[in-house]
């Protein structure tokens, strides 16, 4: 009788063996069957302890219930507030869905526009500033050869406007006068050709000019007055006489600068000096009008670097024939290598820039949107280059009244947006929190705070809700204050921009 026990327990332990050995085999040969209520979305686990959604192969940082998002767990399944599954937060910021849609009246009032990604071949280059000047290998200098006195003075003072060949100053030479009446003197006597021809050189030394002496073949009278006209169309940079001035010869009356030439002095960063060579091609526009171009290649770069700016200085001569330009000016100019480059190009006004990452919005293919976080590159004018990110031809986009500037915005415009959309798919959507719908149930009162109200109410069918324990909004903190724990009342909600809210709140049966 005493070994029975002991016999009893031997048989016991072999049985257990016996059901675990038999139920790890099954388990090899036939998978369980996941747990109902279970999360179907596989998850992986690399080496790093980083958790991977096998279906979209995005980095998962936590579950939670879009309900309740402040309450977060570290593996899929059930949520313990409602019925269903806890969804996915990835580390890229997507949601698991594939983008959302817009109502075409939204997209109105927000005024989106969209873009083509495109694939453009574009030249190496930078950006720079630069400064209008004076080209000085145009600047003309009017001098007197005679002895003389200015007669009538045109020009009035510096920085005076004035055409190619208009007078600056007539000029009354009287040693000019002896000359023409000997030559006339022997012309009218009938001498020989070789004293008419030692005449005309000794006028010729004087600085007579040639028209003068043609004038005073045709016309039989001697002229003692000079108009000197300007070399080119400038500006009278400098004026040293005044009307009733005696001159000299070798004397600079004025000098002209002429504007249908212009240097264009380029500021360029001392780390690029380097890279600059002569035979590049620079694009200038001029802040107060963008749409002029003025082009030219760089004819020279300028030795030495400016201490203060750290820049190098380089030339080039552009075309000012309409006179658009004065000197002065200040240019923004885009210096290009002669080698071209293609390159992805997007908008500049397409790209989000959050501190943290950049973003594009892309239109799918069934017209949802998408943020898509890029790498940008160097700006070719008002457009981005993408390095990674996008593909040719997609449609991003391209709004100022859409697009965000801070991550914050980025992160909560969205889901408006798409709340909006699916709301404007059901007959009851409406434009406001006030014309929302309204729907109704009644529950057990949990919990009351000044800002929520817990239930653990019955199914609301029009939500496709089932039993479940939830917190609701007040509109107010003093709002429903009769209501307390363990009450079973009937109440209404809607849903508003934080969630749902209490409209009404009242005991079981509709008693006041």
């Amino acid at each position: 009788m005493t070994n029975k026990p002991l016999v009893r327990a031997a048989l016991l332990l072999f049985a257990g063996a016996a059901l675990a050995g038999a139920g790890y085999f099954a388990g090899t040969r036939h998978p369980a069957t996941p747990v109902p209520g279970a999360s179907m979305n596989p998850v992986a686990t690399t080496a790093s302890g980083d958790k991977i959604d096998a279906k979209t192969g995005w980095k998962v940082l936590y579950w939670h219930d879009p309900m309740v998002p402040n309450q977060h767990f570290d593996k899929p399944g059930k949520s313990p507030f409602m019925d269903m599954q806890l969804q996915p937060v990835y580390a890229d910021g997507g949601s698991g869905s594939t983008g959302i849609k817009i109502d075409p009246g939204l997209q109105q009032n927000l005024g989106i526009r969209y873009a083509t990604v495109k694939n453009q071949e574009t030249t190496e280059g930078f950006d720079a500033v630069a400064t209008t000047q004076f080209d000085e290998s145009r600047s003309g200098v009017v001098q007197t050869r005679v002895t003389g006195y200015i007669d009538r003075l045109y020009a009035r003072a510096p920085m005076q406007r004035i055409a190619k060949g208009a007078p600056i100053a007539s000029l009354f030479v009287p040693d000019w006068l002896a000359p023409q009446e000997e030559y006339l003197s022997l012309k009218r006597g009938a001498m020989d050709s070789g004293l008419l021809e030692a005449s005309r050189a000794r006028m010729r030394a004087l600085s007579i000019p040639d028209s003068v002496v043609a004038a005073l073949d045709r016309t039989g009278k001697p002229q003692t007055h000079i108009v000197l006209s300007s070399p080119e169309t400038g500006v009278v940079s400098e004026l040293n006489v005044r009307d009733g001035a005696m001159v000299t010869p070798g004397q600079t009356l004025a000098k002209v600068a002429g504007l249908s030439k212009l240097w264009l002095i380029v500021e360029i960063p001392e780390s690029l000096a380097l890279t600059v060579q002569p035979g590049m091609t620079v694009d200038a526009t001029f802040s107060g009008d963008s749409t002029q171009h003025f082009k030219g290649q760089i004819r020279e770069i300028l030795p030495g670097i400016s201490t203060t700016s750290r820049t190098v200085q380089a030339r080039l001569e552009i075309d000012n024939a309409a006179l658009k330009l004065t000197p002065g000016m200040l240019m923004r100019v885009r210096v290009a290598a002669q080698k071209s480059v293609s390159r992805l190009l997007v908008p500049s006004e397409a790209v989000i820039t959050t501190g943290k990452r950049s973003v594009v919005i892309v239109r799918n293919n069934d017209s949802r949107l998408q943020p898509v976080n890029v790498t940008v590159g160097n700006d070719v004018g008002n457009q981005t280059e993408i390095r990674s990110g996008l593909k040719d031809g997609q449609t991003v986009v391209a709004s100022g009244q859409f697009l965000i500037d801070s991550e914050a915005n980025l992160k909560s415009v969205l889901p408006r947006l798409e709340g909006r959309s699916a709301g404007a798919s059901a007959p009851e959507a409406a434009s406001s929190t006030s014309d929302a719908p309204t729907y109704e149930t009644t529950g057990k009162v949990e919990k009351v705070t000044p800002t929520d109200i817990t239930f653990s109410h019955q199914p609301v069918p029009a939500l496709g809700w089932g039993p479940m324990t939830m917190s609701f909004n007040k509109p107010t903190p003093d709002a429903f204050p009769d209501v307390k724990p363990g009450q079973t009342v009937h109440f209404v909600f809607k849903q508003s921009e934080d969630g749902y809210q209490l409209t009404k709140v009242e005991p079981a049966g509709g008693a006041k």
